[in-house]
């Protein structure tokens, strides 16, 4: 689209993707990317790293659930997408955030190696998801980050609400 920021981002992945589904069973993941630039000293001799930019990522739709499958915490990706820019008020102080909008992401093969599977378009998070919902008896919410995942490994905890 006309008029939006694309970027694309190298780092490494910093916590577990976080897989939930909206009410209406669309799958969305969130993750979060640090890429830190190193840049070489030619007076000491040796790499040095910058300071690190935290960029918190959502991705949608069977895209969503393959991230959720494939990428773990750690694993250096590179990450495609339109940034965007969200303001909120916390404690009467206004906050300003930045997050990427997913359209492609990809595990890096700088110092690792894949094989590539196509999916066959499942939903078995998404069945999954519905059926602890309903053994819940939980009420329709309208945003996936309300409530804990189904079967989670632990919580993410974040300064901005997302």
């Amino acid at each position: 689209m006309s008029g939006e920021t694309v970027i694309t981002v190298c780092g490494n992945l910093v916590d577990e993707v976080e897989l939930r589904f909206l009410p209406n069973g669309t799958p969305v993941a969130k993750f979060r990317v640090a890429s830190t630039p190193r840049t070489f000293n030619k007076q000491t001799n040796a790499w040095e790293d910058g300071e690190s930019l935290f960029l918190t990522c959502s991705v949608w739709r069977q895209q969503a659930e393959n991230v959720a499958e494939s990428l773990t915490r750690g694993m250096r990706v590179i990450v495609q997408g339109r940034l965007k820019q969200r303001s909120y008020e916390k404690d009467g102080q206004k906050h300003t955030v930045y997050e990427l909008d997913v359209e492609e992401v990809a595990p890096s093969l700088r110092n690792a190696t894949a094989k590539v599977t196509k999916s066959s378009g499942g939903g078995q998070g998404q069945q999954a998801y519905r059926q602890a919902r309903q053994a819940q008896g939980a009420a329709s919410v309208e945003d996936p980050w309300a409530s804990p995942a189904p079967a989670s490994s632990g919580g993410y905890s974040d300064e901005a609400p997302f």
